[in-house]
C-alpha cells in the first residue's frame, strides 16, 4: 500500500481510559470510501503500542475492516509555542556561558593584580645592603589596593549578572519541562498513521466512520474526594475526583474520561496444563504454529540467480571484480560452503576454524508451501548458560548436537509481524519468515520517555489504585469531558458524585484525654467500592481538613474525624477505696469509681458516645465486677477495632442540657498479691 493509493482521513481523539498504568484510546475518523478500500488514518501519537491497533467501522453493517497496519510518517515541523521556548532556552544557555566566561575572567584579573609584590634587585657579594625605598613600597600598595577595589567592584557587578541569567535559564527550563509533549523535538516531525483496508463498499454509505482503539503507556492516576456536609443533616455528597497525570505525546482535549483500577499489561492467556507420562522418555510434541520448511527451498531462487547479478542504480558507487566483470555490476556473493549437518529449518552450518569461535545459533523461519497456511518462524534453542567461553588460543569444542524440535518465541509466533525475506537477503534467510525489528526506534524511544510518567510522586494521603482495589476492577466514567494536556503534572477531573449515607456521632474517651470529638460515619451504598485516597471535607460551605479516605467495599463504613468538638465539654473524676473481705480478710477489695459529666452548649441536641475501659485478667485468683449502665462493644458488628475490655454508653443530651454518667469496677485479689505497679491507680 503506498501513499499515493491511499486515502487520507483526519482522526480525533474522542476517548480515553486511563488504567493503573497506561491508558487506551479511541479516535474517530469519517470520510467516503475511494475505489479499492484503502484508507490512511493519520493523528496517531509516537508513543502508541503498534500491537494494540484495532480498528472497526461503526453504522455501516456491510462494511468491515479487513486490513490494519501501522506506518511512519515524517513532515516539516511548524514553529509553535514550545519551540519558542526551546530557542529562549539554548539563547539564554548561550548568554549563561558568556557571563560566567566573563566572571572567570574577572577572577583571573583579581588573582593576577593581588599576586603583585616589590622584588628588590638582586646584589652582588661585595656590595652592601642598600637602605629599602618605604615610599616606593607604599606608591605600590596603594595601587594595588585601589586597582583591586575597582575589580571587585566590577565583580561583583558580573557575579549578579550571572546570577540574574541563571535565574532565568532555570525559569525558563522549568517551562520547557513542563510543556506539553504533543509538540515535535526536532525542525522534522514524525508520525503515525493506520492503513486500513476496508471491505464490503460496494453498498456502502455515502460517508463511514471508523473507530480506532490502541494502547500508550506514560499514563496514571489516583482517586481524590471532596465530601460536604451541613450540620445537623445526615446527608452529604462525597464527589469523586481523580488526579490524572499522562505524558503520552498528544494533548487530551474534550475527550470523554473513563478510569479503570485494571492492569492494562496484565496476562490474559490460559495456563497450559502439560501431561504426566510414566514409562520411556518420549519428544516433546512440536509447538503449534511452526512447520517444517519444505524440500527443495534453495531452487525456488535458482531463476534469480540464473539472471545475473543485479543491476547498480544510477549515482551509487561502480564495483569491477577482480576478473574483469563489466563495470557497474555487483558480483553476486559466493555460495556458502557446504556443512555436515542440517537442523530443523535452520540453514547449512558453517564447517568449524581451528581456534575459531562457536558460531551462535541461526533462527530460521519456514515457508509456506502450496496448501499450508502460513505460520511463524522456528528457532533453535539457545545454548546452555554453563557453557563458558573457550580460553584464548585453545581450540573452540564444536556445540552440542540440538535434539527436538525447535522451540519458537512469542516473537516469532506472532503471525502479523512477520517479514517475508526477498531473493536479495542471505541464503540462511531468503524464503523464510522473520520478526520484524526495524519498525519505528524513535517510537520505542518515546515510549520510555512516556513511561517516566510512573515515577512522579503521589499527592499527599494518595494510594495508587492496585494498591488500593485489592482483587477486584471497577471503572469509573467521568460525567463531563475534560481537558488534560501531555506535561506529566498532575490535573484534576471531576468524576462523578456518588451517593452515601452520612450521620454525625460525637465521641468521647475521657480517660485518655477530656475533650469530645466530632465524626462523620460515612456508608458506602453503591455497588462500586471507594478507593482508598484523599478527601477534602466541608463543614456548613468552610473548608475543615484534608484527611485520608480508606478503601470501603460496597456496603462498608468508615469514620472521618472533623477534630474537637468546642461546645460540648466533658470531666471525669475517678475515686479509689481499698478494703478486706471474706474469712479473716482474706481478699483484697479495689472499688474504682468514675463520673463522668457531659454538658452541651450547642443549640441542638446531640448523642454522645462515652467510651471507658474495664481491665481484663487471665489469672483465675483475680475476679472483676462491673457496675451496671455500661455495655461492652460487638466487635463483628462494630466499623472499628476495640482494645479488650472497651465498654460504651451512649447519652442524649438537649440544647444546653447536662448529664452525669456512673461506672466503676471492683477488681477482688487475694490478699498476699497486688497488682503490677501498685495497686492505687486510677
Amino acid at each position: 500500500m503506498t501513499t499515493g493509493a491511499a486515502q487520507r482521513w483526519a482522526s480525533t481523539l474522542d476517548g480515553v481510559v486511563v488504567y493503573a498504568q497506561g491508558a487506551l484510546c479511541r479516535r474517530l475518523a469519517r470520510g467516503s470510501v475511494p475505489p479499492g478500500g484503502r484508507v490512511r488514518v493519520t493523528g496517531l501519537p509516537r508513543s502508541m503500542d503498534p500491537g494494540s491497533l484495532r480498528a472497526r467501522v461503526l453504522g455501516a453493517p456491510g462494511v468491515r475492516v479487513t486490513e490494519a497496519r501501522v506506518d511512519v510518517e515524517a513532515e516539516p515541523a511548524g514553529t509553535g509555542a514550545p519551540d519558542e521556548l526551546r530557542r529562549e532556552v539554548e539563547r539564554l544557555q548561550d548568554a549563561y556561558a558568556a557571563a560566567q566566561d566573563r566572571r572567570d575572567r574577572q577572577l583571573g584579573l583579581i588573582e593576577e593584580v593581588g599576586a603583585l609584590r616589590p622584588a628588590p634587585p638582586g646584589r652582588k657579594r661585595e656590595e652592601p645592603y642598600r637602605r629599602t625605598p618605604v615610599d616606593a613600597w607604599l606608591e605600590l600598595a596603594d595601587f594595588v589596593d585601589g586597582r583591586l577595589a575597582r575589580l571587585h567592584a566590577r565583580l561583583t557587578g558580573l557575579e549578579e549578572e550571572l546570577s540574574r541569567v541563571g535565574h532565568e535559564l532555570a525559569v525558563a527550563t522549568d517551562r520547557l519541562a513542563r510543556a506539553s509533549t504533543d509538540a515535535p523535538s526536532a525542525h522534522v516531525r514524525t508520525t503515525l498513521c493506520a492503513l486500513l483496508t476496508l471491505d464490503g463498499t460496494g453498498d456502502a454509505p455515502a460517508e463511514v466512520e471508523v473507530e480506532l482503539e490502541y494502547g500508550v503507556p506514560g499514563a496514571v492516576w489516583v482517586p481524590a474526594y471532596r465530601l460536604t456536609h451541613r450540620q445537623g443533616d445526615d446527608r452529604g455528597r462525597l464527589v469523586l475526583r481523580a488526579s490524572v497525570a499522562q505524558r503520552t505525546g498528544e494533548d487530551w482535549t474534550g475527550v470523554r474520561v473513563a478510569l479503570a483500577t485494571a492492569d492494562l499489561r496484565r496476562r490474559t492467556d490460559l495456563p497450559r496444563l502439560r501431561s504426566q507420562r510414566i514409562g520411556r522418555r518420549q519428544p516433546a510434541p512440536a509447538p503449534s504454529g511452526w512447520r517444517e520448511p519444505p524440500a527443495g527451498l534453495a531452487d525456488l531462487f535458482a531463476g534469480y540467480d540464473a539472471a545475473g547479478p543485479r543491476p547498480t542504480p544510477a549515482g551509487s558507487a561502480t564495483a569491477v571484480a577482480a576478473g574483469g566483470a563489466a563495470p557497474g555490476a555487483v558480483p553476486p556473493p559466493p555460495p556458502p560452503p557446504p556443512a555436515p549437518h542440517q537442523g530443523y529449518g535452520g540453514p547449512a552450518a558453517a564447517p568449524l576454524a581451528p581456534g575459531g569461535p562457536v558460531p551462535a545459533p541461526v533462527r530460521s523461519a519456514p515457508s509456506r508451501p502450496a496448501g499450508r497456511p502460513r505460520t511463524g518462524a522456528g528457532a533453535f534453542p539457545a545454548p546452555p548458560a554453563a557453557m563458558a567461553p573457550p580460553a584464548p588460543g585453545a581450540p573452540a569444542a564444536p556445540p552440542p548436537p540440538v535434539t527436538g524440535p525447535p522451540r519458537p518465541s512469542g516473537g516469532e509466533l506472532d503471525y502479523a509481524a512477520l517479514v517475508l525475506c526477498g531473493p536479495d537477503e542471505p541464503a540462511a534467510r531468503r524464503g523464510r519468515l522473520f520478526p520484524d525489528t526495524s519498525f519505528d526506534p524513535v517510537g520505542t524511544e518515546h515510549r520510555r520517555r512516556a513511561e517516566a510518567v510512573a515515577a512522579l510522586p503521589l499527592p499527599g494521603h494518595a494510594v495508587r489504585p492496585r494498591e488500593s482495589a485489592g482483587s477486584f476492577d471497577h471503572r469509573f466514567d467521568a460525567a463531563a469531558r475534560a481537558d488534560i494536556p501531555s506535561d506529566g503534572t498532575w490535573h484534576t477531573v471531576t468524576v462523578t458524585e456518588i451517593p452515601v449515607g452520612l450521620r454525625t456521632e460525637y465521641l468521647s474517651v475521657p480517660s485518655v484525654e477530656q475533650t469530645v470529638y466530632a465524626t462523620l460515619v460515612l456508608s458506602n451504598t453503591t455497588d462500586q467500592a471507594l478507593l482508598a485516597g484523599p478527601v477534602e471535607v466541608t463543614v456548613d460551605d468552610d473548608f475543615l481538613l484534608t484527611t485520608a479516605l480508606p478503601t470501603l467495599a460496597p456496603g462498608g463504613v468508615s469514620r472521618v474525624g472533623l477534630g474537637p468538638a468546642e461546645g460540648i465539654a466533658v470531666t471525669r473524676r475517678t475515686h479509689l477505696h481499698e478494703s478486706a473481705s471474706g474469712l479473716r480478710g482474706s481478699t483484697t477489695v479495689l472499688d474504682h469509681r468514675v463520673h463522668v459529666e457531659l454538658a452541651n452548649r450547642l443549640a441542638r441536641s446531640v448523642t454522645v458516645e462515652v467510651r471507658e475501659r474495664v481491665p481484663v485478667t487471665s489469672d483465675p485468683d483475680v475476679r472483676i465486677e462491673e457496675r451496671a449502665g455500661w455495655t461492652a462493644v460487638d466487635t463483628g458488628s462494630a466499623p472499628e477495632h476495640h482494645a479488650p475490655g472497651t465498654r460504651v454508653r451512649r447519652v442524649d443530651l438537649p440544647a444546653g442540657g447536662t448529664a452525669a454518667l456512673e461506672g466503676g469496677y471492683e477488681i477482688r485479689i487475694p490478699a498476699g498479691k497486688a497488682l503490677v505497679g501498685g495497686n492505687r491507680r486510677s
